[in-house]
């Protein structure tokens, strides 16, 4: 089976979440045939009716046997019990090809079905889901992680070029760290948007995302840009009071919520930044230890209730 060729391939997608519609979609867009989708729940039925209107709903165990590709896109904890699952079953065929998209697994949980002749393929979109339509688009300009057998690794670049990507090839070992590397920059981010528009808004701003959207877009694109050197802020500039104000206001703010959540993670990010800082060399040693000092200091606020 010569994906080079334009192969027009009949691919099955079991779990059809927000990366499954997605990605069957663009699948289908670049010419390969939906045969068939499993759907679990009214949300993933409504996703596929949205995203992938026409294709039967099948049980895994049809759809296994139908499909020449099949695109497992379920919890990245029961994929490799699914598979071994249905290669007891004898349900895997030789040149049959087995996808999955989870980012810190590599060819492993594919294992049994590689046993069974399957050609094994593990794919990382760098793209956080919607699962909408609005996700094709993004989907074409961005990176998707490969990690194959040497022998079939241009099967799972082609396929990644076909839906208008960039294979990036990954080793089998460097793929949690890859992953560690992806969910770092995107969960904690939306982590740390979210705490800052709850605080603005505990302010009485109404529209936090107004206030925020230029400075992140420029933050973002600076540091994409130039890379740590784009580090501007209180600690790149070695100013300690506004740090240490800072850590007060947040206190104050913890104790009026119930929770430290965001002044312990203010600290944790101001830490991680001083050291930035320093590599930099837009601060110098003394400084540092001034910053830490700071954002290490017993919370005032636990001192008075003492």
């Amino acid at each position: 089976m010569n994906i080079d060729d334009q192969t027009r391939l009949g691919v099955g997608i079991i779990g059809v979440g927000k990366v499954g519609a997605v990605m069957g979609a663009a699948l289908r867009d670049a010419g390969h045939a939906i045969v068939g989708v499993t759907a679990g729940s009214e949300a993933s039925r409504d996703r596929v009716d949205a995203m992938l209107p026409g294709v039967p709903v099948l049980d895994v165990e049809t759809l296994v046997e139908r499909a020449e590709l099949i695109l497992f896109t379920v919890p990245d904890d029961t994929i490799e019990e699914l598979v071994a699952g249905l290669a007891k079953l004898g349900l895997f065929s030789g040149g049959q090809i087995v996808v999955h998209c989870a980012g810190r697994h590599g060819l492993g949980v594919l294992q049994p079905a590689t046993d069974a002749g399957a050609i094994p393929i593990a794919l990382h979109p760098s793209l956080s889901f919607t699962g909408t339509s609005m996700d094709l688009p993004r989907l074409r300009q961005t990176t998707i992680g490969v990690t194959a057998p040497k022998p079939v690794l241009p099967i799972g670049q082609a396929l990644v070029v076909e839906i208008g990507s960039e294979p990036i090839v990954l080793a089998e070992a460097d793929r949690a760290l890859y992953h560690s590397a992806i969910a770092h920059a995107s969960n904690h981010t939306v982590a740390i948007l979210a705490q800052a528009m709850e605080v603005l808004s505990s302010l009485g701003v109404e529209d936090p995302s107004r206030v925020l959207a230029s400075l992140v877009d420029a933050s973002v694109s600076n540091v994409l840009r130039a890379g740590p050197r784009a580090l501007t802020g209180p600690v790149s500039r070695g100013d300690v009071a506004t740090v240490g104000a800072h850590v007060e206001a947040l206190s104050e703010f913890a104790l009026t919520r119930g929770t430290a959540e965001v002044v312990d993670a203010y600290r944790a990010m101001a830490r991680a930044t001083t050291a930035r800082a320093l590599e930099n060399g837009s601060i110098d040693e003394p400084t540092a230890a001034r910053l830490l000092d700071t954002l290490n200091a017993p919370d005032p606020l636990d001192a008075e209730d003492d």
